[in-house]
């Protein structure tokens, strides 16, 4: 049935635009209100806490004499002087990135992953320093004493071993101690991207709750704020389950209590996750915040987020950090594995056979991403040939009759959709049908079976790190970013308007044909933006899909017309 083809292109095309806006027409769920008590105890701890906090003296026992009165509070303890005479940087490398230490404030300056490039063709720092200039820089500690922060944030640290350059595997330590108060962070560098961190601040008696902070937001600092606005996300739970959310719906500082196994930032490409030590003893605590770019021209000044792991409990804070890219394999080499994080979405069982048959044929064929989609394609395409075949039969059958359906439809046509004589119509075209064998959607299976292959590609395209910056030829330099000289989609566009032309048409009606004619203008709109390797992928089945159609065309005869066929049982006139 011409009008069920119909209907059925139509819902095919408008899928396929749903499912690439459904994103932005429903965003991430806000995060949830946890109880802020854990983050109140780390921040606000006052004296009489701190006191009640500090355990006795070696050697005293506590009577029943002395049980119920308020403990004398403890002698301060001297505590040996430790500090910095100038402010020095300590580069640590290993084989996959490049950690810019500082000893003023035991800060993270830089956070380079060597593999990578960001768009300006510059080695890629996740930092962003400009940011961190007025929000604080990687590894920054937060106390309930503000002020204490504040100088312990900003003191000259002793480093062991000096730079200004080590080579990881290496472990550093860096001391701060006034004599009244000592800050310490040791670092452990391995062989790849993840990073022990123990942090702690004492007062010779006890350890104080600390925070850990990752300021200034995370990932590729090159691409617009409003590109990365849009991907940006926060996550936090365990390897099999955990919420994300968008960066930018976070509103005031949310605490998340644990336990939790992972807690982080991500962007489109890269991680950068806490993995605690101990995780029912910490909290995950994220907000937003305001800083003034020098060139910013906008109203409203940027937002950054800021992600800081914590403790309540009187002892150092130890964790892994894992800076690096979503690379499946790096992401499951990881304890506990991370490769949930990279989301295929509602086609996963598509998308991510189709990203690893794509990675495979890059490997091991060619070493070229763009030729890859082109020869998976053609696979894919080859795959389909017999459904294809049914297509072009069931057109061909259904241009056979197209006539005596537009008879029928023409002797209804004087009566309004609700009209129950409609559905009369319907059983008479219904019965032609089913006398000449033909299955009036066989005609669309074959394209909407392509729906899961084309938002398979546009996931993968759009997630795989693989295909970040991954030329073909020419011009195209970056198969996940949009072709800015459109030649790929105005080829797209031709090759779909040959294939109307080649394929049988399944109506006779002039206005279905029209409408059927402008369906590559429709699908050259929907790809206006989207990556060059997704529009690649459909450039090439719609070639091989023409030569399949010269094929078909010679070896497959058209039917003879149905005698009687010009004019239907009943038609006026």
């Amino acid at each position: 049935m011409d009008d069920t083809n119909k209907k059925v292109l139509i819902a095919f095309a408008l899928s396929f635009a749903i499912l690439m806006g459904w994103k932005f027409l429903f965003p991430p769920p806000e995060p949830r209100t946890p109880p802020q008590k854990p983050a109140a105890t780390a921040q606000t701890e006052g004296p009489a806490q701190k006191a009640a906090a500090t355990p006795a003296p070696a050697g005293e026992k506590t009577t029943g004499r002395t049980a119920g009165k308020k403990p004398a509070p403890a002698a301060p303890v001297e505590l040996p002087v430790q500090q910095g005479t100038k402010a020095e940087e300590i580069v640590i490398e290993n084989g996959v990135s490049r950690v810019t230490l500082s000893t003023e404030g035991a800060l993270i300056k830089g956070w380079i992953l060597k593999k990578y490039h960001d768009e300006k063709g510059e080695p890629l720092d996740v930092v962003n320093r400009p940011a961190c200039q007025t929000l604080g820089f990687p590894l920054s500690l937060s106390l309930g004493d503000q002020e204490m922060a504040k100088k312990l944030n900003s003191a000259l640290y002793v480093a062991t071993p000096q730079g200004p350059s080590l080579q990881a595997p290496t472990k550093v330590e860096l001391v701060y101690s006034d004599g009244k108060i000592e800050a310490r962070k040791v670092l452990a560098f391995g062989p790849a991207y993840e990073v022990h961190v123990e942090a702690s601040v004492t007062d010779g008696q006890r350890f104080f709750p600390v925070e850990v902070t990752w300021p200034g937001g995370f990932g590729d600092q090159s691409l617009t704020y409003e590109a990365k606005a849009a991907l940006d996300r926060v996550l936090y739970g365990n390897a099999e389950k955990f919420e994300n959310v968008a960066q930018r719906k976070i509103e005031g500082a949310q605490t998340i209590p644990g336990p939790f196994q992972i807690a982080g930032m991500d962007d489109r490409y890269f991680l950068n996750i806490f993995l605690p030590d101990s995780p029912d003893q910490v909290f995950f605590r994220v907000s937003r915040r305001t800083w003034n770019p020098p060139d910013w021209k906008e109203k409203e000044p940027p937002k950054e987020t800021v992600a800081a792991l914590g403790t309540q409990q009187s002892k150092p804070l130890a964790f892994r950090l894992f800076v690096g890219p979503k690379d499946l394999d790096v992401l499951r080499s990881v304890n506990p594995p991370l490769d949930r994080v990279v989301d295929f979405g509602w086609f996963s069982i598509v998308a991510k056979p189709l990203f690893l048959a794509l990675r495979y044929i890059h490997d091991h064929w060619i070493h070229n991403y763009g030729w890859a989609i082109v020869i998976l394609t053609v696979l894919i395409n080859v795959a389909l040939f017999p459904l294809r075949l049914k297509q072009i039969r069931s057109a061909q059958e259904m241009q056979r009759v197209a006539p005596i359906v537009k008879g029928i439809q023409d002797k209804y046509k004087q009566y309004k959709f609700n009209d129950p004589r409609k559905q009369k119509m319907n059983q008479e075209i219904m019965k032609l049908y089913q006398e000449h064998g033909i299955n009036p959607l066989g005609g669309c299976l074959p394209m909407v079976i392509q729906l899961p292959f084309l938002y398979g590609f546009y996931r993968v395209l759009d997630l795989s790190i693989e295909l970040r910056h991954a030329p073909w030829i020419g011009y195209l330099k970056d198969l996940s970013a949009p072709d800015h000289y459109y030649v790929l989609l105005g080829l797209m566009i031709i090759t779909m308007f040959v294939m109307q032309k080649m394929t049988p048409m399944t109506t006779a009606d002039p206005a279905q044909q029209r409408m059927f004619m402008i369906m590559p203008i429709f699908f050259g709109v929907m790809f206006y933006r989207v990556a060059s390797g997704l529009v690649l992928y459909w450039l090439t089945s719609n070639i091989v899909q023409i030569g399949q159609q010269m094929v078909i065309n010679r070896m497959v005869p058209r039917p003879a017309p149905i005698p009687g066929a010009r004019k239907a049982p009943g038609a006026k006139g």
